[in-house]
């Protein structure tokens, strides 16, 4: 009896393994994803990076893209990351414009810091410096207050001019500031004006550290001998670019609604920052609003409102078919004309929309060549950190890396919404049919402990 009773627990516990190894999930592979690409590869690896194009995000079944993988030509997930695209920055040397204000202040005082007050609008420029309040004695020059703008200005060299009566050397104290409150210090300068004899000597440049500022501060060491500067110039860097690059869709076809207005649809809601609007017919000035929302049931929600225009100007023409949109999730989008501008026709307008671009980062382990897969409904994000996937990350590293191309041909939104529709069909099947399964073997486990039961009672 002993021993049948371990063999029969024996047989159970293998069922059960059997039935929980069944209905465990499959490794995820290429299979699992309705969009596939090749990916071809060019320049240095292992590291490669690729501007996920438009058509990409739409295959995808999440606007936060978690249902991105890479595969090797065995059907392996590679390590990959994802970041936001950036246009590469530069600088360039240039003169930089600057507002010069003198501050003045009691001759018992050591610094400005105390009693500096500033007028500015409201844009930060300043336009005006109050003089001191009355104290004791005369108020003395002690500085000059410098306004640089809101650039992105990196001064290197300040050059300054002053009156010719004032010889010798001049020392001050360097600070910069980007709200006139908190103050940096940048070191000292000192200028020089000699003459004897007929002969003459001018130093009147100061390197400054290479470091953003909106305003500086010249505080002299020795008020008693402060000079009145005449002007003040700046050279430096000016940086240009470094910003969020766009990702543009191919043209979206749209159809007529109610009142004029024209109705757009996407295969998933996207965070879209821009819409252009293909104006056909010459002669047009159309006031638009646009709206948008994530589902049918959803309500409309306004996003913008612009002016459409193509008017000509002499032999050119005056093109203006971009609205900017605040980057909000949106799954359909209406576009409404004033009706006073008589429309936009009786068709509705091919538009292209866009979302910050995003860049995929991977590192080519195992076989190539390499799939970009996309689409999978119930999949989470295998992403990695950029300096998790690439150890000693910088932007250096990131220019020198290869690249990769997404051998991705625009398609039809519809189809591959139906294709990821499928795929996800088709794994809810296989799930329910496993747990079917788990549920057959459980009521199979149940009916064999039952008989053991019986069998033994019978036995006693």
């Amino acid at each position: 009896m002993m021993s049948l009773g371990r063999s029969v627990v024996v047989r159970l516990l293998c069922l059960g393994t059997v039935l929980w190894a069944a209905a465990a999930p499959a490794a995820d592979g290429p299979d699992d994803y309705a969009v596939r690409a090749p990916l071809a590869l060019s320049g240095q690896g292992p590291w490669y990076r690729l501007t996920l194009p438009f058509g990409a995000r739409l295959a995808a079944r999440h606007a936060d893209l978690r249902d991105l993988r890479v595969f090797d030509a065995q059907g392996q997930a590679v390590p990959y990351a994802l970041r936001e695209a950036t246009a590469p920055a530069t600088r360039s040397q240039q003169e930089i414009g600057a507002k010069l204000f003198p501050l003045r202040g009691p001759a018992g005082e050591t610094t400005t810091s105390g009693a500096l007050r500033v007028l500015r609008n409201s844009e930060g420029t300043i336009v005006e410096v109050p003089a001191a309040p009355a104290g004791s004695g005369e108020p003395v020059l002690r500085g000059w207050l410098l306004d640089l703008g809101a650039g992105k200005d990196r001064p290197r060299r300040l050059t300054l001019s002053w009156g010719e009566a004032d010889e010798g050397f001049q020392r001050f104290a360097i600070d910069t500031s980007d709200d006139l409150n908190d103050w940096r210090p940048l070191g000292s300068g000192q200028i020089a004006r000699f003459s004897f004899n007929g002969e003459h000597i001018d130093q009147p440049e100061v390197e400054l550290p290479d470091a953003p500022a909106r305003y500086l501060r010249l505080q002299w060491l020795s008020p008693q001998q402060a000079p009145e500067l005449r002007t003040a110039r700046l050279d430096g860097t000016r940086s240009q670019g470094g910003g969020a690059t766009l990702s543009w869709s191919g043209p979206l076809s749209g159809r007529v609604g109610k009142d004029g207005e024209y109705l757009y649809r996407l295969p998933l809601a996207l965070p879209l920052t821009a819409m252009r609007v293909s104006l056909d017919q010459p002669n047009t000035v159309a006031p638009v609003t646009v709206s948008g929302r994530l589902n049918d049931h959803a309500p409309w929600q306004w996003l913008m409102a612009g002016v459409l225009t193509r008017v000509p100007a002499g032999k050119e023409e005056i093109r203006l078919e971009e609205i900017v949109l605040p980057g909000q999730k949106v799954n359909e989008l209406k576009l409404a004309p004033d009706q006073r501008g008589a429309g936009l026709g009786a068709q509705a307008p091919a538009v292209r929309v866009a979302l910050p671009a995003m860049e995929l980062v991977f590192l080519a382990r195992g076989t190539p060549p390499y799939r970009l897969a996309l689409g999978k409904a119930n999949a989470q994000s295998a992403a990695l950190p950029l300096t998790t996937l690439v150890p000693g990350y910088d932007d250096a590293r990131l220019a020198a890396m290869g690249s990769a191309k997404a051998d991705l041909a625009p398609a039809d939104a519809a189809r591959q919404t139906a294709s990821a529709t499928a795929v996800a069909a088709g794994g809810d099947w296989r799930r329910w049919a496993l747990w079917g399964l788990l549920l057959a073997g459980v009521g199979l486990l149940a009916a064999m402990a039952a008989s053991l039961v019986r069998r033994s009672r019978r036995e006693e």
